[in-house]
């Protein structure tokens, strides 16, 4: 398995995608905010509840701070952005954005090939994958040959889900990729 923090991002993107081909779980944001553009640190709003939500689901074991976001490497965690434009809010993004950065997601989820994709954002999922009545969870179909799941936004202005619930759902996406994984490596003959 080849993890890394991918190098100094391109002009295009500015905030650098974490992970690399075998990663188990991709997580996927919307696009980066300011906050994170500006410190090169995926999910760095203060008001972010990504990093709680990920202890609280087991995922890592203990909560990190954004500055810590390279420890999800040896747990397998990838992190990267449908839209690259760093934003506000994420309703700033245009339908145009979302469906190139739906292409650009499918490339690098190709070349990667995670255990499972997960969209954080069921709106920007809908727009993005052209899919308006999709439903938070594990997805009837595919991205780039994965399994995709669609979990519950973490930004601090998503009122509809508590920190509790945001770990329960990224709980459930974290065991579907550590099955999809252990599948997958019982297959190639790994321990």
């Amino acid at each position: 398995m080849r993890l890394t923090e991918v190098g100094a991002p391109p002009s295009s993107k500015p905030l650098a995608d974490l992970g690399g081909a075998g990663v188990r779980l991709l997580l996927c944001g919307v696009n980066p905010s300011l906050r994170s553009a500006e410190t090169g640190l995926h999910f760095a709003r203060p008001g972010n509840r990504f990093w709680p939500a990920l202890h609280l689901a087991g995922v890592t074991p203990r909560r990190l701070a954004p500055a810590e976001q390279h420890e999800l490497l040896p747990l397998g965690v990838g992190i990267t952005n449908i839209c690259a434009r760093p934003t506000r809010r994420a309703d700033e993004l245009t339908p145009g954005e979302l469906l190139a950065g739906a292409l650009a997601l499918e490339a690098l989820v190709e070349d990667w090939r995670p255990g499972v994709l997960a969209i954080v954002g069921i709106t920007a999922y809908r727009a993005a994958l052209s899919r308006p009545r999709a439903a938070l969870g594990e997805q009837p179909e595919q991205l780039g040959g994965r399994p995709l799941w669609v979990l519950p936004n973490p930004s601090g202005l998503n009122a509809h889900h508590r920190v509790e619930d945001l770990a329960r759902w990224y709980g459930v996406a974290w065991a579907a990729a550590n099955a999809v994984s252990m599948a997958r490596d019982g297959a190639h003959g790994s321990i």
